[in-house]
């Protein structure tokens, strides 16, 4: 859908550049570019700098930048189409999966919405009602302190003893990067798909993402877009 949208605004001066944050690198991300074919650029973040730069926090997520390289929209959720949610499901899933495909029918996705707003700044540029002046824009951007210059240092460091080969060594900082950013889905999702890439249950970690989202609430997950 991305590439649709792409080559139907392209004209207007419209650029896609989607990002996949994934530590694993070009071999976990190549079959979706592949398959997607796109003519934007799609680009890799091994290591979660989006995370850092913008204040992402789950996927997708979407950033306005205008032609002068300013933010006018921070980042929120973004989808192209609403998700096929039991693709890859089997028959014979186990009941983890089963949860997980529940709760993810009842997210909040708001693609139309967010669509339709793509399509009018592509139409009026700065006119656009949905581009937002400078001081909206740091108000709406989520807080980065402390905790979350701490729990970036963890997870980074976490990453590197992933890939260096000391997985169980890298869980700590992981968990650690958890407890100082807790709504950080993008840090809790990668570090639990080194040992469940379906995100369920595992002995490194006391929870999983059914287990989480119907701790905190799926109407917490992804915020309602504030058009």
């Amino acid at each position: 859908m991305w590439q649709q949208l792409r080559s139907e605004l392209h004209h207007r001066g419209l650029e896609v550049v989607t990002v996949a944050l994934d530590t694993a690198g070009p071999a976990a991300a190549r079959p979706w570019i592949e398959a997607a074919a796109p003519d934007h650029p799609a680009l890799i973040d091994e290591h979660h700098r989006l995370d850092e730069l913008f204040g992402i926090v789950n996927v997708p997520s979407g950033v306005w930048i205008d032609e002068q390289g300013m933010i006018v929209r921070p980042p929120e959720p973004a989808f192209s189409a609403y998700p096929d949610w039991e693709e890859g499901l089997s028959a014979d899933a186990p009941e983890h999966q089963r949860r997980t495909v529940a709760l993810e029918k009842q997210l909040r996705v708001e693609h139309e919405k967010y669509l339709a707003a793509v399509r009018d700044w592509a139409v009026h540029g700065a006119d656009s009602r949905y581009v937002l002046p400078p001081d909206e824009v740091v108000a709406r951007s989520l807080p980065r302190g402390g905790d979350e210059a701490r729990a970036a240092a963890h997870f980074e460091l976490g990453c590197h003893l992933q890939r260096q080969g000391h997985p169980q060594d890298a869980v700590r900082h992981f968990r650690e990067a958890h407890r100082l950013q807790p709504h950080n889905w993008t840090y809790r999702c990668q570090a639990w798909s080194f040992v469940a890439p379906d995100l369920g249950p595992s002995a490194e970690y006391d929870t999983d993402w059914a287990s989480e989202v119907e701790r905190t609430g799926v109407d917490a997950y992804y915020p309602p877009l504030d058009m």
